[in-house]
């Protein structure tokens, strides 16, 4: 049953539509929320703008660690676990929803949130007349306005209880955890199961990619990284191989031969190593693994 509207903040009002359970969390710095939400326009036909229900992956929020949308951690903190609730934010809180609305459907597609984007020193003014590459969030940029954003808390997990995402870690965290999803990778590929170990290996990317971000690119801690990335991705492509997915290990295995000049040793690497246990395959070289690929690739039609 609804509950009255009520003040959340200045610019912000709160309408429970179910209720919550449990205590109210205090929401502590580390604390991870997991939740659902729809975004909505103030218009007529409350126009849906996005919806992550939609997309099967809830929203992952770590408290305390500075969202490009403050509003949703302002929203989130007043929430119990199981609770749905529609809050209703003055534009000043959303100016920035464009840009995190690109970023989170880029992560959905399975794209990287980042390319396509432009450093502009004047912030969002500049960024008005570059587009965001989806017409709904161009035309939002360009015109901002009251949003409604009906959230679904799921879970509320306390610090210590969870591991975080790459982008939360710290990058001594995020060094110490490349090995560890490694060898869980490699566990669950052995156990058959190549769609979870997929994600350990992208995980552990996702890491060292972030650290390799900080690096100027061609120095040699660049390269160092590059290295340690490269052998996650081919098995991650291996993993995408056996699930049929061609077309994002074609585009993977073509960014690495921009790198290597030693194709035609390689894929007769790859025809010795074919007749090798599959289990073993993080055991092997670099150039042993990179030949699989190519010889798999080879064979598609």
């Amino acid at each position: 049953m609804a509950s009255e509207v009520s003040g959340v903040g200045k610019g912000i009002r709160k309408r429970v539509t179910t209720a919550g359970s449990g205590t109210l969390s205090d929401f502590r710095d580390g604390t991870k929320a997991i939740f659902h939400y729809r975004t909505v326009l103030c218009d007529q036909n409350r126009t849906v703008i996005d919806d992550s229900s939609e997309k099967g992956k809830p929203m992952e929020l770590i408290i305390g660690k500075k969202f490009k949308l403050p509003v949703w951690e302002t929203i989130i903190r007043t929430m119990k676990q199981g609770e749905v609730a529609e809050f209703l934010c003055d534009k000043s809180h959303v100016l920035e929803y464009p840009q995190v609305s690109r970023s989170l459907r880029r992560i959905a597609e399975g794209q990287d949130p980042r390319e396509g984007q432009r450093h502009c020193c004047g912030g969002i003014a500049q960024l008005h007349d570059h587009s965001l590459g989806y017409p709904d969030l161009d035309e939002l940029q360009k015109n901002p306005q009251l949003l409604i954003f009906i959230i679904t808390l799921l879970q509320v997990q306390e610090p210590g209880s969870y591991r975080q995402d790459a982008w939360a870690m710290t990058d001594q965290e995020k060094m110490e955890a490349v090995p560890v999803l490694h060898q869980e990778g490699n566990q669950l590929y052995k156990q058959g199961k190549t769609n979870d170990a997929a994600a350990k290996y992208y995980e552990a990317i996702a890491c060292l990619k972030s650290l390799q971000m900080k690096e100027q690119p061609g120095s040699p801690d660049w390269i160092a990284l590059d290295l340690k990335i490269t052998p996650l991705l081919l098995n991650y492509c291996q993993c995408k191989l056996l699930e049929g997915d061609y077309y994002q290990v074609l585009e993977h295995c073509s960014s690495i031969l921009n790198k290597y000049s030693v194709l035609n040793m390689l894929h007769v690497n790859g025809m010795v190593h074919l007749q090798l246990n599959f289990q073993y395959v993080t055991e092997w070289p670099i150039p042993c693994i990179f030949s699989v690929c190519l010889h798999f690739l080879f064979c598609i039609v």
